[in-house]
Formats: structure tokens, sequence, C-alpha cells
């Protein structure tokens, strides 16, 4: 059995005339001529771009990290050493070591003596007040005077009235309404649904045939013909268009670019050959002189400074610390060794035993405290 008999004929491929042929080359002639300014003023425009950039933008950009890294943030982390240690420090210290102490021992120790010793036993007998006696007494007065009254006249009178009224109200009128409803009102509904359901079905049809008429009048004389228009001819001469568009503008950058390098070999040879010349030769020298004579010295001067800005800050903190020791020591007094097991704290050997941790290195014989240990009894 021969299965290529059964096969569908091959789609028609139609191919280009001859007037579109001709039509085609003196269009892309004249979009070129349109094109070629705009590419070339593109590409003029990138390359200006990519100059500034490599000239200007990242020296720039390399100087202030440079400024930045090695002038503003010395500068800066010196100055907030320098405010934290004149303007933080004095002021936590007056925090911690003043204001705590005199609110915690001055009021809020007062306030929770006074909320356990006094307010907490006043509550609970108010309380014990409130719910043995005032809530009873309260309660079996209000039952007394309201409740059972009120009982009383809903269970023998209110209720007998409202079912008496009920009974009446469902014979005389409810039960003669749903008769009413169910043997005249239900079959004039029935009727009238019937009437108007078939009067809708007539108009249905009549304004389905009457659709379908104007909607093949409207596809033969409007939709058909704008349809033809689109794909005879809008959409051919679209095609061409952006096609021209597409070859013109890569046409246009190959000429912008033969152009370009014939510029920039014309501005190598006339400005850049030169500046070239004159930096290594002259600005090149200058600048590593710069760089070892004069900021060398300087920058090494300026670490010198903040090292020793640094050392003061140090020792001057040391002796705040040692100070704020001594004078806590001086009101206080020093802690009093009471049990000779607080002197057992190292972790490496004592005298009392002959454990040792393999990781600690061995403790002193001669403790610093030995005049005031307590001897065994």
């Amino acid at each position: 059995m021969d299965l290529d008999e059964h096969r569908p004929p091959a789609p028609y491929e139609g191919g280009e005339g001859c007037l579109t042929t001709l039509i085609r080359i003196p269009v892309r002639i004249v979009v070129l001529v349109l094109v070629l300014p705009v590419r070339m003023l593109w590409d003029l425009l990138v390359a200006g771009g990519r100059l500034l950039d490599r000239v200007l933008l990242r020296p720039l950009g390399r100087a202030l990290r440079l400024f930045h890294d090695q002038v503003l943030t010395p500068v800066g982390r010196a100055l907030a050493r320098l405010a934290v240690a004149v303007l933080v420090w004095p002021w936590v210290g007056l925090w911690r070591y003043v204001v705590v102490p005199v609110v915690r021992y001055g009021v809020v120790v007062p306030l929770v003596w006074l909320h356990r010793a006094v307010l907490t036993p006043v509550g609970h007998g108010l309380r014990w007040v409130y719910a043995e006696l005032l809530v009873p007494a309260v309660t079996a007065l209000v039952t007394l005077l309201l409740v059972w009254p009120a009982v009383g006249v809903w269970r023998y009178l209110l209720r007998p009235l409202g079912i008496a009224g009920a009974w009446l109200v469902t014979t005389l009128l409810v039960l003669p309404l749903v008769w009413v409803y169910r043997r005249v009102l239900t079959p004039l509904g029935h009727g009238i649904v019937w009437t108007l359901g078939m009067l809708g079905r007539g108009l249905a049809l009549l304004g389905r045939g009457v659709w379908t008429g104007a909607a093949w009048l409207v596809t033969t004389l409007l939709v058909r013909p704008v349809v033809w228009v689109y794909r005879r001819v809008l959409a051919p001469v679209g095609r061409e268009i952006v096609t021209a568009v597409g070859v013109a503008w890569r046409i246009a950058g190959f000429i912008s670019r033969a152009v370009g390098r014939g510029l920039a070999w014309l501005a190598w040879h006339l400005v850049g050959a030169p500046v070239a010349w004159a930096y290594r030769t002259v600005c090149a020298p200058v600048g590593r002189f710069l760089r070892d004579v004069v900021w060398a010295p300087v920058k090494r001067a300026a670490l010198e400074a903040g090292r020793a800005a640094r050392d003061a800050l140090a020792s001057a903190r040391a002796t705040l610390r040692a100070a704020r020791r001594d004078a806590w020591r001086a009101l206080v007094g020093s802690p009093q060794v009471t049990d000779v097991r607080e002197l057992e704290g190292s972790a490496a050997r004592t005298l009392g035993r002959t454990t040792t941790v393999p990781s600690a290195a061995p403790a002193p014989e001669i403790s610093l405290l030995a005049d005031k240990t307590v001897e065994r009894g």
C-alpha cells in the first residue's frame, strides 16, 4: 500500500514579484540616507560617553576613594573615639554609678516594701469584704425585689394573653390568606408566566434573525475589504519598511565606524601621542617625586600621631578605671574571706588537694590573699 498517494497537497508558497524587487532598492537607498546621520550621531555619543568615563569619571572615582580611605576614614575614627571619650563615657558613668543606685535604693526598694507590707494586705481584706458580704446581700435583694415579681407577671399574665392572641390571628387572618394564595394567586401567576415565556421566545427568534443579517452585511461590506487591504497592502509595506530600516542601520554602522577610525587616527597623531609623551616624560617623574618625598612623610607622621592619640586615650581610660575601683573600695571596703574553700577556686592545683587539671597552668604556691586565710580547725 502506497501512503504517498493519500498525502494532502503542499500549501502554495508565493514568491516575490518584479515590482517588489524594483521598489525595494529605492526604498532602502532613501532609508539609508535618512538613517545615516542618526547612526553617526549615536556612535559619536557612545564614543564620547566611553571617553568621558575612561578619562574623567574613573580617575575621579579613584581619587575620591583614595581620599576617603586615607584621609576621611582615619580622621572620622579619631573624632569618633574622642567624642565617645568626652561625651559618652561621663554620662554612662553618671547613669551606672549615681542614678541607678539612687533610684534603686531610694525609690524602688521603699515602693516594693510598701506594696508587699501595706497595699497587698489591704487589697486582700477589701476583696474578702466584697466577695463574702456585699455580693450575697445585693444578689438576695435584687432577686426578692425584681426577679420574682417579673417572673410571676410573665408566667401568669403575659404568656396566656400571648397564646390567646396568636390563636385568634392564625384563625381569622393567616388561614384565609393561605387559601387565597393557593387557590387564586398561584394559578393566575402560572398563566402569566407561560404567556410571557411564549412572547419572549418569539422576540428572541426575531432578534436572532435580525442579528444574523446585520452581521453578514457588516462582514461582507466592511470586514473583508479591510482584511484584504491589511494583508495585501499594509503588511507587505510594513515588512519592507522594517527590513529596510534594519539593513540601513547596519550599513550606516559600517560607514560610521570607518569615519570614527579615521577621526581617531587623526586625534591620536595630533593630540594623543604628544600628551602621552608629556605624561611619560614630565608628569610621571614629578608624581613619583611628590609621592616619595612629600606624601610618604606626611602619611607616616599622621599615622604616628594617630597611634599616640590612641595610646593616650587608652592610658587615660585605664587610669580612670583604676581610680574608680580605688574609690569604690574606699567607700565599701574590700571583700572579706570567710570560708577557706573560696581560696581553692584555682582549677590547676591547691595546697590542700593533690588533683590537677591537665589543661590548666599550675597555681602559685604563695597566694596574694594569704594574710586573709582562715586556718582549718
